[in-house]
């Protein structure tokens, strides 16, 4: 995995926050498998940083770190208030026309890490709305309401709408040659899909500052995101 450089990743920065958007394979905290992840290079960068929430390895965006105590615990509160605003960007199978459509069902882990709907589970509720369609495929928004382990993930399979690349929850790796007609393989050469992991991005935040401000922020797509809408745009 290349190195990177934690200046590289911000968004936004004042004397209370910073907002960066976090490249795809890099655990927000901790992993022994990892030779950087998040939280280290946030602490290399100012000292006293603590990542106000998390994203999974494989997703992208917007992710707030908090400079200081009082910072932490002003977006902490904001978070278990449900007061801080999510949106996330996927590329889902399917031509779906979501409009404020909301998800609320229940989730429920298992000691593995894998999430389902359980009317046992905690309350999740997710709105979802679409962006775009393609010729199989479509970009949406989701704005999680609560904050449950693989949310958006397990909401949207429910919709019958798994995300590209989510073979955990019903999604399939979305490869060029689905797309293109005439599609020309080297003979013993293996396909890789156009994406090579969850196609989610958390593509913007939204709180309030230590001033009463608001704060918005939108991260960019990756330019593994990228080069995927821009193959559906292709092939419509």
């Amino acid at each position: 995995m290349k190195k990177i450089t934690f200046e590289d990743l911000i968004l936004l920065e004042n004397s209370d926050f910073m907002v960066i958007n976090k490249p795809p394979y890099y655990s927000s905290l901790d992993d022994r498998h990892e030779a950087q992840n998040i939280l280290d290079l946030a602490k290399g960068y100012w000292e006293d940083a603590q990542l106000c929430h998390r994203l999974d390895k494989e997703t992208s965006g917007c992710l707030a770190i908090a400079k200081h105590p009082e910072a932490y615990r002003h977006l902490a509160m904001q978070f278990e208030n449900r007061q801080v605003q999510k949106i996330y960007h996927a590329v889902v199978e399917g031509i779906h026309d979501f409009n404020e459509v909301l998800v609320d069902r229940n989730l429920a882990a298992n000691n593995k890490g894998i999430a389902k709907v359980s009317k046992d589970g905690k309350p999740a509720q997710t709105l979802v709305n679409t962006l775009k369609t393609y010729y199989a495929h479509t970009l949406v928004a989701c704005s999680p309401i609560t904050g449950r382990l693989h949310q958006i993930r397990v909401h949207l399979a429910y919709l019958k709408a798994p995300i590209c690349g989510d073979p955990l929850y019903g999604g399939r790796p979305l490869f060029l040659s689905a797309l293109k007609r005439r599609f020309n393989l080297k003979k013993e050469t293996e396909e890789l899909p156009i994406m090579q992991r969850v196609s989610l991005h958390a593509f913007s935040l939204q709180f309030t500052g230590l001033n009463s401000q608001k704060i918005t922020v939108q991260a960019p797509y990756p330019k593994d995101f990228q080069v995927l809408l821009q193959q559906l745009e292709k092939n419509r």
